[in-house]
């Protein structure tokens, strides 16, 4: 940032992972800002990753839902504010009228800020009366809380940040932390920079990046976490390395669990598919640390048996003691920026505000007292998937989305689809216009982004943290608290007349202390001291972790009325549909490194859509063989409840048996790749948490005639192609294409594909007709329009370079020759795919300094080239390519 513009910068809090990094913002105009990290902020002292480091490229109006609307004749019409909240209001009254509250629903996000979950939970279980109000955390973290409050009484993460720089000992499980968290593994990757001696044990049945820097590896066979910790437990007592007097003071349950826990390691090898010394060797560790950090994510919680597999982890901690002192603990590593925030408010069908218990009627009682609400709601909600099983068959007749996209992000998503096509009354609140879900909105409602949004979040860590508005409103959208309460006031309800979102949040705050004592009601939760911010004290709100002034469980006491942490026996038990017969892969989902969730955002930053421009499935080669696919073609991923298509990759990194297809696209970015559409639906049957990494599937070939690309300033209609995938370039949109069809006339098709229909546009064409070769460019003014390239095979010429010329304001003789050519007719044009999205450099170029140079490791590449130099995800990467570069000369030398 420049020094000058200091004052000119706002500090808010990056919109995308659970780190919850501090962010600095210097609008550039009303819709635009430049972006940096903030160094004040203790959750990144600065540090960025890749996406938020291209926050500024996601701004804009661009396909910006900017006005209310409602859908007439199948057809949206822009309406007023008042038009489109009475028509909701009133569909919504009948409905409860006739039906009963607990026909309604809403179905709320992680990307909202804590005031607005506040709102949504208060209307719906304190006003409309039922607790049908669930979230998308439900997708991601709602095993993490069930087993939180089995073995502690209340939902609470006992590990800070600062944690990792003195653990001796950092276990991931179910995490790919190099790409999903970032700025958390860099700070793992520092402390082990500082302190070899530190150990990084990645459990995982994928080979991923954060593998790369790991002292070992556990590749545990899908579904088989409870098995592991089961048996490090048995091992643990066993041995003798417990602390008998925490277990005697502080904790119950103990023999119970050790009774399901009667495994050997010699047993865990077998059920978990490892090598004995690598378990031994794990279980050494481990029983030789006290300073351990058991850090797990998607992998853990997203199962059938995802609690079980929370509390087998705990139960490991608390045998030892590894709990409540600096350096140790189990980590639950969240993945939305405010899925903390939501269960402080209470956002899930089965909890209510403030850390209060919806079973309990002296907690229900104390709520209500505090709202002062009509009513309150006195039986759990539908949980995400019963959710829109209840809307398809009848049972809930109105769902109100709010900052998601169910039909991309629920598994059995078709089913979701179908529910929403059934639902008398769907109302939308989104920021985009065009996505799965808001095609079948009644109402669609325009919501504040990222930028414009002002409120709270709190982080993995339970930090509190200010998001600050810096762009103003665009068009009519409103924040989603305002919006919730003008609908509620619509609906006669009192209580929602907030004139500011401080107001929410000191009302929030206070609830944390009501009743909060020892005598009464105790949480841990707590942080009353922040009821009495006035506006401006809200607004110069600095980072703040709860418990104010303390570490969780430092004197002992957990949140049971004994004070008592429960030892949970877990018993052992496969995925609910295991792989075989019809079905023989099992299927694995999860992120990329460079993507967010639906991609309604990640996808609109050119940065971002060049290192995985479309979507994959990665399997084993001899998998691939027997499947009958090949890298580099389609392939169809088939289960029991849908199918979606994408590319073969052989990522080198997955056994035998297993598949794996990222989450992140849905029907605006490619033409079938929603893997939502294939998931499990099974779910968890305490935490409700579906089976995203457990799918029975088979893979077989997805076969086309042609396969091609496009690089277009326009957009195209590809409804006369088979299968495509879009992505954002800088001043062009790029098109991965395959086709079903013979194509006759190369030339006409072409045209007709662009949308060229000037016979005498600037047009160069090469067809070799007897290889199905063909390859056009399209010019306007001496500047690159278009381009097209097709062949029957998928190994087309490289894109970057391509790519290139759309910066230039003229084409070249030579530029022209080399796009009919296929290649760059000059040397170092072709920088190669993108590796370091941060820096925007390619795979040929850093191969091409390791060998010039003779650089020998990633600090080596990062001096000279800068890949990988700031936040750190391409750098196993760069480790690989040095490798293949490596292996190349000791080819070349015999």
């Amino acid at each position: 940032m420049n020094l000058s513009q200091e004052h000119l910068s706002v500090a808010t809090t990056c919109p995308y992972c659970g780190v919850g990094c501090g962010v600095k913002a210097v609008p550039q105009g009303p819709q635009n800002a430049t972006i940096s990290g903030d160094a004040a902020h203790p959750s990144n002292f600065g540090r960025l990753c890749v996406k938020g480091s291209a926050l500024g490229e996601t701004l804009g109006l661009d396909g910006r839902l900017l006005h209310p609307q409602v859908r007439e004749g199948g057809q949206l019409r822009q309406v007023s504010w008042d038009d489109a909240l009475d028509r909701a209001a009133s569909q919504w009254r009948r409905i409860v009228d006739e039906h009963g509250p607990d026909a309604v629903a809403l179905y709320v996000s992680g990307q909202l800020l804590t005031e607005d979950y506040y709102v949504a939970n208060k209307l719906m279980k304190g006003y409309v009366g039922s607790a049908n109000i669930d979230t998308n955390s439900r997708l991601c973290m709602s095993s993490a809380v069930a087993g939180h409050k089995r073995a502690f009484g209340e939902d609470l993460v006992p590990v800070d940040y600062a944690d990792l720089d003195i653990a001796d000992m950092v276990v991931l499980v179910g995490s790919n932390t190099a790409w999903c968290h970032p700025i958390l593994y860099q700070r793992i990757v520092r402390a082990k920079e500082a302190r070899p001696d530190v150990k990084l044990v990645v459990i995982d049945p994928r080979r991923t990046a954060t593998c790369e820097l790991a002292d070992l590896h556990l590749p545990v066979k899908p579904g088989t976490d409870v098995w592991l910790f089961n048996g490090l437990l048995a091992y643990l007592a066993r041995i003798g390395a417990v602390d008998p007097a925490f277990i005697a003071n502080h904790t119950q349950g103990l023999p119970d669990a050790l009774e399901a826990a009667d495994i050997t390691p010699e047993e865990v090898a077998q059920a978990c598919r490892l090598k004995l010394e690598d378990v031994l060797a794990f279980y050494e560790a481990f029983a030789a640390t006290t300073k351990v950090i058991t850090g797990f994510s998607m992998g853990v919680n997203q199962s059938s048996a995802g609690t079980d597999k929370v509390n087998a982890i705990i139960n490991c901690h608390l045998l030892g003691g590894r709990i409540g002192k600096p350096g140790m603990g189990p980590f639950s590593i969240t993945g939305q920026p405010n899925a903390m925030g939501g269960r402080e408010v209470g956002g899930l069908a089965n909890m209510l505000a403030a850390h209060l218990d919806l079973d309990k009627p002296d907690h229900r009682a104390a709520v209500q007292e505090f709202w002062n609400s009509p009513r309150i709601a006195d039986k759990p909600g539908l949980k995400a998937v019963d959710l829109f099983h209840a809307i398809e068959s009848g049972k809930v007749k109105a769902v109100w989305v709010i900052a998601t996209n169910p039909i991309v992000s629920l598994p059995d998503a078709d089913q979701v689809k179908r529910a929403l096509a059934k639902a008398e009354l769907v109302i939308a609140s989104d920021v985009v216009t065009d996505t799965d879900t808001n095609a079948f909105a009644h109402v669609l409602l325009p919501a504040l982004a990222w930028a414009e949004k002002d409120g709270t979040v709190t982080n993995s860590e339970r930090r509190i943290s200010r998001q600050r508005a810096f762009l103003p409103a665009p068009g009519e959208a409103r924040a989603d608290w305002k919006i919730l309460a003008d609908f509620a006031q619509r609906l006669g309800y009192t209580g929602f007349d907030y004139a500011h979102q401080s107001e929410i949040f000191a009302e929030h705050a206070a609830l944390s202390a009501w009743k909060n004592t020892l005598d009464a009601l105790p949480r841990a939760f707590h942080i009353g001291a922040l009821a009495s911010l006035d506006r401006s004290g809200y607004d110069a709100l600095q980072p703040v972790q709860w418990p104010l002034g303390r570490r969780v469980f430092a004197d002992g006491r957990f949140s049971f009325p004994d004070g008592r942490a429960r030892f949970v026996p877990t018993v052992p038990r496969l995925p609910v549909n295991t792989a075989g017969g019809e079905y023989p892969l099992v299927l694995n989902t999860g992120r990329m490194r460079d993507h967010w969730h639906t991609m309604t955002r990640t996808g609109r930053a050119p940065k971002l859509a060049e290192h995985t421009p479309e979507s994959f499935v990665d399997l084993h080669p001899q998998d691939a063989l027997l499947c009958g696919v090949r890298e580099g073609e389609l392939a169809r991923v088939s289960s029991a409840w849908g199918s979606m298509v994408a590319r073969v990759k052989h990522g080198g990194g997955i056994a035998r048996g297993s598949v794996f297809v990222p989450i992140h696209w849905n029907g605006q970015t490619a033409s079938d790749a929603r893997v939502g559409a294939v998931v499990n639906p099974v779910v968890d049957p305490i935490s409700g948490e579906p089976e995203f990494k457990h799918t029975p599937v088979i893979v077989d070939r997805f076969p086309v005639q042609w396969h091609g690309f496009v690089l277009s300033r326009t957009p195209l209609d590809l409804d006369m192609v088979a299968y495509w995938t879009r992505a954002q370039g800088t001043g062009f949109q790029r098109y991965e294409l395959a086709g079903r069809n013979r194509i006759a006339d190369f030339g006409t098709w072409a045209r007709q594909l662009l949308g060229v229909d000037d016979d005498d546009a600037d047009w160069l064409e090469y067809a070799d007709r007897s290889a199905g070769v063909y390859r056009a460019v399209h010019v306007v003014d001496d500047r690159i329009a278009q381009c097209i390239f097709v062949s029957p095979r998928p190994d087309l010429p490289e894109r970057a370079w391509l790519a290139g010329l759309f910066a230039s304001e003229a084409l070249t003789d030579v530029e022209r020759a080399g796009v009919l050519a296929g290649r760059p007719l000059k040397q170092g044009l072709d920088a190669g795919p993108t590796v370091c999205s941060c820096f925007g450099v390619g795979r040929n170029t850093i191969c091409n300094a390791i060998r010039d140079k003779d650089l020998k490791t990633a600090a080596e590449v990062t001096a000279c080239v800068k890949a990988g130099g700031n936040c750190g995800s391409c750098v196993p990467e760069i480790r690989q390519l040095i490798t293949v570069v490596r292996e190349e000369r000791v080819a070349a030398a015999g």
